[in-house]
């Protein structure tokens, strides 16, 4: 069963996004900031959140 369908599964899968993209923020702040706009705007979303 994939990590889609199952809820606890899908909630790991965006606790480990979160953590993860503010973990990259931290490390090199410009490699999420030039990408604000877009679709990988989602992983500076994502930083923000996890702050």
């Amino acid at each position: 069963m994939s990590a889609i369908f199952n809820f606890q599964s899908l909630l790991i899968v965006i606790l480990l996004l979160t953590c993860s993209c503010a973990y990259i923020q931290s490390l090199a702040p410009s490699l999420l900031d030039r990408n604000k706009i877009g679709l990988l705007g989602i992983f500076w979303k994502c930083a923000g959140i996890g702050e």
